[in-house]
């Protein structure tokens, strides 16, 4: 709410500041009174404008999260400080609201009691209210209220008059209540009061503009502004004949305005509105997972099918032996079929048949040697198993070879005999597909590959609730500020934190979050995932397996 509220008080503020600059000094009387009402509306309108940008994902991979369940981390009852400053506030306004209220409901029943209480004469569209109180001519609606000894004994000019009779005639009193209730609802904003005298401002000058098209003399008409410019009664919201600078007006009635000018300021009107339409509106961006099963188009288009066409002749082409298949053009393929009529399904080329989907391997971990500045390898092109071959001096002597993680010349490797030998991963090119110079081999021996069930991992409890592997859990900024990391025995030593774009922090002998990981916490956006992983506990040598949260709002 307070958001709103100061992006339609900054809206309201760059309007009138536009029109006090560009307009108020012009003969354009009507396009300001359009302006005036349209900005008003605009001003409240704009900070609910949200433009929305959908993004189709058409394939996420998360290695860790097996499923995409989630599972809302319920946090100990605490005891929540009373949030004095919010009910201040409020109360505040709706004190302003009341006060506002009751002096608008006032000036609208002061105006009907004049009406009912005192005599009235018809002069045909408009009625003349006679009072006998010392007032200046206003007018509210079709009501004009003027001293009585005066009208009847024909003191009043027929300029002002006519005058009066332009404000009901062209509906002064809409702006003037529309303004009103504005300023009831947001009494704290100064900018209101701007606008709302500018409105009635605008509304004199239409009616001297009437009273001058009317054929009235532009000297003699001056003349009577100055001799009606007291300070009489009138009635809050009536429009009077003396409102404001009389100065002003007389200067105005002298300005002449051209069409061209009242094109190039609404020219300068679109970046003004562009700019705030990109400043004030709200942006979001919104995920959409591709939803291959479900498909609303009824016919694929003469593009699609082209594009299916070359996908499955590419893959019908290859042998299925040692086919070479991407899963983004699988689904891809399985999308525009489904998009396809029977019709067309019967013209473009025939579904490739694809070999079956690889087994998914065992989780391996490698215990890495301190001393070792050599990682392994993340995904091996090829893997050769020694155990089949005479002897590993089969392999080339030109390669890198690097035994449990730490580099050794091709003399030291074949010293190594078979039967210590596990595996050998022999990487010929890198993550982008780009044949290397030295081939990468990879010899583990026996020793050194532990393959951990994790059934003996320690159990790592969030807020004292068991977290599992396959599950994501949606928590706010608040709830994972105060998050309590523990394990089902013994105490947490150490264990890191990833956020997005941000280095791993690491929290050692704490259960809790540190300095660091609160700050870029609070960097974090909505929808963001967040990691805890390589937790240690006292009485295991083995790590938790990592858990995986999603900041919710």
């Amino acid at each position: 709410m307070i958001a709103y509220l100061l992006k339609s008080g900054a809206c309201l503020l760059v309007f009138y500041l536009f029109y006090a600059l560009f307009l108020e000094k012009e003969n354009m009387h009507l396009y300001k009174r359009v302006y005036l009402l349209a900005t008003i509306a605009a001003s409240f309108i704009i900070p609910f404008i949200t433009f929305t940008n959908y993004v189709e994902i058409v394939e996420q991979i998360t290695p860790l999260v097996m499923s995409q369940d989630t599972v809302t981390v319920p946090l100990p009852n605490e005891v929540e400080s009373e949030p004095y400053l919010p009910m201040f506030l409020w109360g505040t306004y709706a004190l302003g609201v009341l006060f506002f209220s009751i002096k608008f409901i006032k000036n609208i029943t002061e105006i009907i009691i004049k009406v009912r209480n005192n005599p009235k004469e018809g002069n045909g569209g408009t009625t003349a209210i006679l009072l006998e109180e010392s007032i200046v001519p206003h007018t509210f609606f079709n009501f004009i209220f003027l001293n009585k000894s005066k009208y009847l004994a024909n003191q009043i000019p027929k300029e002002v008059l006519f005058h009066e009779e332009a404000h009901a005639n062209q509906k002064h009193s809409i702006d003037v209540l529309l303004i009103e209730v504005v300023q009831v609802i947001f009494w704290f904003n100064p900018i209101v009061y701007l606008l709302k005298r500018a409105i009635k401002l605008n509304h004199e000058f239409l009616a001297d503009q009437a009273v001058l098209n009317h054929g009235a003399n532009t000297k003699i008409y001056q003349q009577t502004l100055l001799a009606f410019s007291s300070n009489d009664y009138q009635l809050p919201l009536a429009n009077a004949i003396n409102y404001s600078s009389i100065k002003k007006r007389l200067t105005i009635m002298k300005t002449q305005t051209s069409k061209k000018k009242i094109w190039i300021r609404s020219f300068i009107l679109l970046p003004v509105l562009v700019l705030l339409l990109f400043s004030f509106t709200t942006k979001e961006t919104v995920r959409i997972n591709a939803d291959y099963s479900k498909v609303s188009q009824r016919k694929a288009t003469p593009k699609q099918v082209a594009e299916y066409n070359a996908l499955a002749k590419k893959y019908n082409n290859q042998a299925k032996k040692n086919m070479n298949v991407r899963l983004q053009d699988v689904k891809r393929l399985e999308y525009l079929y489904k998009l396809m009529t029977s019709s067309q399904k019967s013209e473009a080329e025939k579904f490739p048949n694809f070999p079956p989907m690889p087994a998914i391997p065992k989780v391996v971990e490698i215990v890495n040697d301190p001393k070792s500045n050599v990682s392994s390898p993340k995904t091996p092109v090829k893997v050769i198993e020694i155990k089949n071959a005479k002897s590993i001096k089969q392999l080339p002597k030109e390669a890198n070879y690097i035994v449990d993680n730490k580099k050794v010349s091709y003399d030291e490797a074949s010293k190594i005999s078979n039967d210590k030998i596990q595996s050998v991963d022999v990487v010929t090119k890198d993550e982008n597909g780009n044949k290397l110079e030295q081939s990468l081999i990879y010899i583990y021996t026996k020793k050194v590959i532990k393959v951990i069930e994790n059934s003996k991992r320690p159990i790592t409890l969030i807020n004292g609730i068991k977290s599992r592997e396959d599950r994501v859990l949606e928590l706010t900024k608040g709830q994972l500020e105060k998050m309590v990391v523990t394990v089902g025995k013994g105490k947490v030593t150490e264990f890191k934190i990833k956020f997005p774009k941000k280095p791993t922090v690491t929290v050692s002998s704490s259960s809790t979050l540190n300095k660091e990981a609160k700050t870029f916490l609070q960097e974090a956006k909505i929808g963001q995932m967040v990691q805890i992983f390589n937790l240690k506990s006292s009485e295991s040598e083995l790590k938790s397996h990592p858990v995986l949260f999603e900041i919710i709002e």
